[in-house]
């Protein structure tokens, strides 16, 4: 078992993630984590989970919560519990320390202490590196704003800001200066008014050959301290500060020349990027092999690939560069999730490389390399010009637009100069609106640039994509699938991870990490947005815009902004009437239809169906199935038609509803 909280809570068994239950339950488990062992009272718990207005069935909702997750934790259990207990003063999670991640964490960071005190850099930078693996996001998740975690996140938040600081004192006596730079940039952006911070950039900045950089940044410093708190920098920023005036290497240490272009160097990778089959693709796989056939005689060639997240950018591009390597090209990779961005510079990876002798055109690079050294001494652009026409090479550039913007740039000039030489850029982006990117997509335009969109996978694909994996599964399961994932490749490949029981149907699950997307997805439209469509989800998935814009008093006007800030992020589908293409309506795709299910506690569920079942009676609702759906969702909260047409409702207690459940018929002619 592993119980994990430096992220959403998660408990792995066997490394498996096991099915917590709705949100309230979370928060439950959450609550009992964070006090290591020591029980909770039944009260104290009910207070967790309802800080405000407890409800009545409060005692005995919690009760229920904890034999849910007693199940969970213990499936196999024989007699009484062993890991959450009850006893006297109330209840407890009684786990060794060592299967939380937590305790993991503050071993590591004190081992990578002990070891950088023994000059053990290698141990010390692993150790540290394991550390901060853990963390998969903000502590305790969803749980961090509730009272009771608040003082154990803010000591964990601190941990990782001192375990990150230890990380770049690391960095910087390896040497590796460019890494150094890029984990205390994100040190100063994540505590701004921490001096440590602060001066572990400048360290970095000057040790990367940047002075004017790291002057410019104790700049920036000193005026935030003085607008935010009217202070001064300590003494010993100061002194620092004076160091790199004076280029006082003694106190600074030697500048070290910046890694990030010139060695183009990186571990290959371990993992089996092509084990994965590729479908649907075959029209790209094509055009990016004419692109290698064009540059052998020594033509510059240009790709630009574009889609939604999960939509299989980065699998073309590892197969475009296995195919490059097979042909003979040097493979050069970058990017904004795992190269360039990673470093804060325009550095480039070599991760697969097969130098073969080709044509160079000196007077080219030469060129090129005289019209942006601009006085420097090492221009990233030039010693990037030199490497890639050293031979035959593809230069694959992925998440563009999350790069540095300095590569983009870098870029441009290098399409506006580069025109003969045997090389081929292939650039990947999710938003080619993005202004990072917006000028080299324009000079790249005037080019013979070869545009690449990627559009959903078809039910096609999803079926030969099922035969690749030796599944003989019927044609309906291939049409689930599609529907479920909506043709995203990433999406499918995780339902695909699951038994076949639970990709699709009644039983279905979703993956866990699909789940993290979706909720990190909802956490980043507002609540209002969040409210409608926890309506559409108790729905069916449909959205009815009028109805929940009769149940919140809005004007359909208002509700439409919602609407669209829904579809922007995804959240939210048009779906066009077959018949009718000019009309058609709004839907949840399955998967974030189940997540806001899921993350919903009974009575939340119970209060929207009631919700909505009510005003489908004030309306005459003609679908006696919809609303017999939403009155039985609805629990003890259901809404009653009086025996007489028309579906006029009046409201019945919980003891009414439980003696008349079942026996109402619901019809639209009368009783």
């Amino acid at each position: 078992m592993w119980y994990s909280v430096l992220g959403p809570i998660e408990v792995l068994r066997e490394g498996c993630a096991l099915d917590l239950g709705p949100r309230q339950r979370r928060v439950l488990l959450t609550r009992l984590l964070v006090e290591d062992g020591r029980p909770v009272s039944l009260a104290e718990l009910c207070r967790a989970l309802w800080p405000e207005d407890q409800p009545a069935a409060a005692v005995t909702s919690v009760r229920a919560h904890i034999s849910r997750l007693r199940a969970a934790l213990e499936p196999d259990r024989q007699g009484r519990a062993s890991v959450l207990i009850s006893g006297t003063f109330g209840y407890a999670l009684r786990i060794p320390p060592q299967t939380r991640d937590t305790v993991a964490f503050e071993q590591s960071v004190d081992r990578a202490r002990g070891a950088l005190g023994q000059q053990n850099l290698a141990r010390a930078r692993q150790e540290i590196d394991a550390a901060l693996d853990l963390w998969r996001g903000e502590a305790f998740g969803e749980a961090a704003e509730h009272a009771f975690a608040l003082r154990e996140t803010s000591r964990l938040n601190a941990a990782r800001q001192d375990a990150r600081e230890l990380q770049t004192t690391i960095l910087l006596q390896q040497g590796d200066v460019e890494h150094a730079v890029h984990v205390a940039e994100h040190l100063t952006v994540t505590a701004p008014l921490r001096e440590v911070s602060w001066a572990l950039l400048i360290r970095a900045l000057y040790g990367a050959g940047r002075p004017v950089e790291a002057l410019r940044q104790y700049e920036r410093f000193r005026g935030m301290l003085a607008r935010e708190l009217g202070l001064d920098p300590s003494p010993g920023l100061r002194k620092l500060h004076t160091a790199v005036l004076r280029h006082d290497t003694a106190v600074l240490g030697a500048p070290r020349p910046s890694r990030s272009v010139t060695t183009l160097t990186t571990p290959p990778r371990t993992d089996s990027p092509l084990a994965t089959p590729l479908v649907g693709r075959a029209e790209e796989v094509a055009q990016l092999h004419a692109l290698l056939e064009a540059a052998t005689p020594g033509h510059v060639q240009w790709a630009v690939v574009s889609g939604d997240p999960g939509s299989g950018k980065t699998r073309l591009l590892d197969e475009a560069a296995a195919q490059a390597t097979r042909t003979g090209f040097a493979v050069i990779w970058a990017g904004g999730g795992r190269g360039c961005g990673t470093d804060r510079a325009a550095a480039l990876h070599r991760r697969t490389t097969r130098p073969t002798d080709g044509p160079r055109r000196r007077s080219e690079v030469d060129r090129a390399q005289d019209g942006l050294q601009e006085g420097t001494e090492a221009d990233p652009v030039a010693a990037l010009v030199h490497e890639v026409t050293r031979a035959p090479t593809m230069c694959v550039i992925d998440d563009l637009d999350r790069a540095d913007p300095d590569l983009p740039e870098r870029l441009g000039q290098l399409a506006a100069l580069l025109r003969n030489a045997p090389v081929v850029f292939v650039c990947a982006l999710r938003e080619p609106a993005a202004p990072t990117v917006s000028g080299l997509l324009a000079e790249l335009a005037r080019l013979d640039t070869v545009w690449l969109q990627l559009e959903p996978l078809t039910v096609a694909d999803v079926r030969e994509l099922l035969a690749q994996r030796g599944e003989r599964a019927p044609a309906a399961d291939a049409v689930a699938l599609h529907r479920r994932s909506r043709g995203n490749p990433f999406m499918l490949g995780e339902l695909l991870k699951l038994p076949t029981e639970q990709r699709c149907g009644p039983d279905a699950r979703v993956p866990v990490t699909v789940r993290a997307i979706v909720r990190a997805q909802l956490n980043d439209v507002t609540a209002p947005v969040r409210t409608m469509l926890s309506h559409a989800a108790a729905d069916r998935g449909g959205l009815d815009i009028a109805l929940v814009a009769d149940i919140h008093r809005m004007r359909h006007e208002q509700l439409l902004r919602l609407v669209d800030e829904a579809v922007t992020a995804g959240l939210l589908l048009w779906h066009e009437d077959p018949d009718d293409p000019a009309s058609g309506h709004y839907r949840l795709p399955e998967l974030v239809r189940d997540v806001l299910l899921d993350t919903m506690a009974v009575p939340s569920r119970q209060l929207l169906h009631a919700a909505i079942a009510r005003e489908l009676l004030d309306r005459g609702c003609t679908d006696p199935t919809r609303l017999a759906r939403h009155l039985h969702a609805a629990g003890p909260l259901a809404p009653v038609t009086e025996p007489v047409p028309g579906f006029r409702s009046h409201e019945m207690t919980a003891s009414d509803h439980t003696k008349k459940v079942g026996s109402t018929c619901l019809t639209s002619s009368g009783p």
